[in-house]
């Protein structure tokens, strides 16, 4: 069988060559190679060109041809997904649009507190560009060296500071888009304020790519904090993590940045596999909170707020340790355990995903059923569930048992999600809390969105992008 035959053909793709040009457009099978699979071994894909537009004009240029021509393409901005959404499939009739080159930072406005950047910027430069004009962009990933603004929009991604500044959607204004028909919207607007119809660039953000490629934002910036104060606590249970959550709320309102809940097995993980980690309390505990305080006016308000946290906590009897961060390498040694949790979990086997959200107060209940569910269904499988608890978003993912075959764990992923899932749905939860559909998730839509929704979606992709080029099969 001609493993090329799906590819588009040779006069066409030179012509979308043309339009980058040869330099930076890569054709070569092997430099392909980190474009066309996922860090989770999940997806692999086949294209006949990787073009890396150095321009909103050039990647405008690309959509009219594959407009006009029926070519689909899929948009990848760092390749950190986890749903598939930015790999072409294996046949390889999809064209990929790498958009890292689109990466410069067009202004910064200390009045309006924005800045405006390209979509290939990576989310650590937005943080290095806020901080060196006294400013503080929150969007807080594990793969912010790589992941890209325009990923990170397109995705609607979370992190682990959405409990005090929302997600990804909450922070930006404006967007600038390029449409399947190769139209530009500009729609890069500073105002927090604006009720002139439809806010269409809510549309694009958590779209996938399926609507339009954002090219460039607008981003909200916040005033530099003036500390940042982490504590690490051991506890009995997620019920007292609960509660303790409950204590954090109540003393530190807004200044609550972060809430995030471990079990022993994963910093068990972490402490196995992660160079430089140690756990910062003297024993093991069966579950750890990781707790973060901001202050905008000092160091002290914010380390009083959470001794008063832990003080209360110990006193009701929820703490059983804790220690907190006495200097900014020992908050960074805290946060390594948690930014850890996922990348070591391939260290121990097949690992099968659910990046789920509940109600807050469901939490421990979700976690206790879905735990003996799994269990029930995999003896000897290691459940290692954790996540944002301030925002009820869990990633409750289960290690394949000690031993056991990886390939044939791994073919039961789709009966552990349906079993996972379907605890979620009883809890009125999501199957998708910040990760996106992509590809991973797109056949267990109809299970959770009703009839009427997924037509809705399906009216809006087809008056967007009615030859269906932009990203097909993704999401829908």
């Amino acid at each position: 069988m001609d493993t090329h035959t799906h590819f588009p053909d040779p006069d066409l793709v030179a012509r979308f060559v043309a339009i980058v040009g040869e330099r930076y457009a890569v054709t070569d099978p092997d430099d392909q190679a980190p474009y066309l699979k996922e860090w989770r071994d999940l997806f692999t894909g086949r294209t006949a060109a990787v073009l890396r537009p150095g321009t909103t004009q050039e990647v405008a240029d690309i959509l009219t041809l594959a407009n006009e021509t029926g070519t689909a393409i899929v948009p990848q901005g760092g390749n950190t997904g986890l749903v598939g959404a930015q790999i072409p499939d294996p046949d390889g009739h999809e064209i990929v649009i790498s958009l890292g080159r689109l990466d410069r930072v067009r202004e910064v406005d200390l009045d309006s507190s924005t800045i405006t950047v390209e979509a290939g910027a990576t989310l650590e430069k937005v943080h290095e560009e806020a901080k060196a004009v006294g400013r503080y962009f929150p969007l807080t990933l594990a793969s912010q060296g790589s992941c890209q603004i325009g990923g990170n929009l397109s995705s609607n991604a979370g992190g682990t500071a959405v409990l005090a500044y929302g997600n990804a959607r909450a922070l930006c204004l404006g967007l600038e888009v390029i449409l399947p028909t190769g139209e530009i919207w500009n729609g890069l607007r500073k105002l927090h304020k604006d009720n002139t119809g439809y806010d269409l660039k809510q549309l694009f953000i958590g779209a996938e790519g399926t609507l339009g490629i954002i090219t460039a934002a607008v981003l909200k910036l916040e005033p530099e904090p003036k500390a940042q104060e982490v504590a690490f606590a051991g506890l009995a249970s997620p019920k007292d993590a609960l509660d303790l959550l409950a204590i954090a709320k109540a003393r530190a309102g807004g200044q609550l940045t972060a809430f995030e809940l471990m079990p022993r097995i994963g910093l068990q993980y972490v402490l196995r596999h992660q160079p430089g980690s140690r756990l910062p309390l003297e024993d093991e505990h069966d579950w750890y909170v990781l707790t973060e305080i901001t202050s905008g006016r000092s160091s002290q308000e914010a380390r009083t707020l959470l001794e008063e946290i832990y003080t209360e906590g110990f006193e009701a009897g929820l703490v059983e340790d804790a220690a907190i961060a006495q200097s900014l390498d020992q908050s960074a040694a805290f946060w390594l355990l948690r930014h850890s949790l996922s990348e070591v979990q391939k260290q121990e086997g097949g690992s099968i995903k659910h990046d789920v959200s509940v109600p807050v107060a469901r939490i421990p209940q979700f976690l206790e059923e879905a735990t003996a569910k799994v269990t029930e269904m995999v003896p000897g499988c290691r459940p290692v569930p954790f996540g944002h608890m301030g925002d009820g978003n869990i990633h409750f993912n289960v290690s394949q048992p000690v031993g056991a075959d990886k390939e044939t764990y791994l073919a039961l992923w789709d009966e552990m999600n349906a079993a996972v899932h379907a605890i979620v749905a009883s809890y009125e939860g999501s199957i998708s809390a910040e990760h996106g559909i992509g590809r991973l998730k797109r056949d267990l839509l109809p299970g959770v969105k009703s009839a009427l929704e997924l037509d809705m979606m399906r009216r809006i992709k087809a008056s967007f992008d009615p030859n269906g080029i932009l990203n097909p099969g993704r999401i829908l």
